[in-house]
């Protein structure tokens, strides 16, 4: 077969696939987002594909064509739970031996050029990021990165022994990050240059009723965190609020966990400590890759980091806002035995 064949058999099936999304998101439920005119679709019960047909292609050939290695290492999260740190401190564990500290290749690149985004940037259009067909050129472990809940996830994921980490976040700041971080991603995608964020109050409401991109919240957290008792070996289940309080402890376990653990001789020569302090939201925010430059056409890279901190919330919520998500930690995550420290 020749190579002008192929692509027509590529074009034909893309075609098909395009029909079907378009067939599908007629009939999937749809919301407006931050107030704009950019639209998104549930599909598996979560809210994606915001303006566009595109995204939601690209799941469903995530889904149906992504094959897992079991040596790969795909970290899962929400939007703005500490992603961006943990994609940092992977990296640098894995590749500890190849790389010293002042010659890694996160003083010159943004954490999500290193550990690739799955559904968004390898399956989708972003020409700096291997392409599907280039994923097994790629050395192992793979380093790869997805925002879907778990029931989402291609089969060959969850039937492998490919190990995944997932990083949750109390709401409260998951809440706040997201409130902060969006607006620009929407004003880009919009090209709306008379945009005005929702208010706190407007964006709190819809968080609340599960309507943010790659959520609910809840739903998502609780799924993947009962996974990871379910099957602890497949499935790590880290906390932000954890990782900032004992980096060190964590960061040994994240090692063990993903099959590279740290020497007597490492911890005494400081080499938890050194990847600790390259990779802290201080240090990273001030390189120059990451004052600079934009991920994927929409998000300036600049705004992967703002403060990073435990209990942000405070300086944001009101009494009644407080008190209603609260109520639905203690309705969604006290029963399945899951808590989040909410302060500093």
């Amino acid at each position: 077969m020749t190579l002008i064949q192929i692509k027509t058999l590529e074009d034909q099936k893309q075609e098909v696939l395009s029909d079907e999304v378009k067939k599908l998101r007629q009939c999937l439920p749809k919301a407006t987002f931050m107030g704009t005119k950019l639209e998104a679709v549930k599909y598996q019960g979560f809210w994606c594909g915001l303006g566009s047909n595109r995204v939601l292609e690209q799941i469903l050939t995530f889904q149906r064509h992504f094959r897992a290695k079991e040596t790969d290492l795909i970290i899962a999260s929400l939007p703005k739970t500490g992603t961006t740190w943990l994609k940092s401190l992977l990296f640098s564990v894995v590749n500890r031996a190849n790389f010293e500290s002042t010659k890694s290749p996160l003083l010159s690149h943004n954490p999500h050029e290193l550990v690739y985004h799955l559904e968004i940037s390898v399956y989708g259009e972003h020409l700096t990021y291997p392409k599907p067909h280039q994923l097994d050129e790629l050395p192992s472990p793979r380093l790869l990165h997805t925002h879907l809940p778990y029931g989402s996830l291609p089969e060959s994921v969850r039937s492998s022994d490919c190990k995944i980490l997932y990083i949750g976040r109390n709401p409260m700041d998951t809440f706040v990050s997201h409130w902060h971080f969006f607006p620009n991603m929407v004003r880009n995608m919009s090209r709306d240059e008379e945009f005005k964020s929702p208010s706190i109050e407007e964006y709190f409401e819809e968080f609340c009723r599960g309507k943010i991109l790659c959520g609910p919240y809840f739903e998502h957290v609780v799924e993947y965190w009962q996974q990871s008792l379910q099957t602890p070996n497949k499935v790590l289940f880290l906390k932000y609020e954890d990782l900032k309080d004992d980096p060190e402890f964590y960061l040994k376990k994240l090692a063990q966990f993903v099959g590279v653990p740290f020497s007597i001789q490492e911890e005494n020569e400081g080499v938890i400590k050194e990847i600790i302090n390259l990779c802290s939201i201080n240090n990273l925010k001030e390189l120059e890759v990451n004052k600079n430059g934009v991920m994927n056409k929409v998000i300036d890279n600049k705004t992967f980091f703002r403060k990073g901190e435990v209990g942000d919330w405070t300086n944001y919520f009101t009494s009644s806002m407080e008190n209603r998500m609260k109520k639905l930690m203690e309705e969604y995550l006290d029963k399945v035995g899951l808590s989040f420290k909410l302060r500093a």
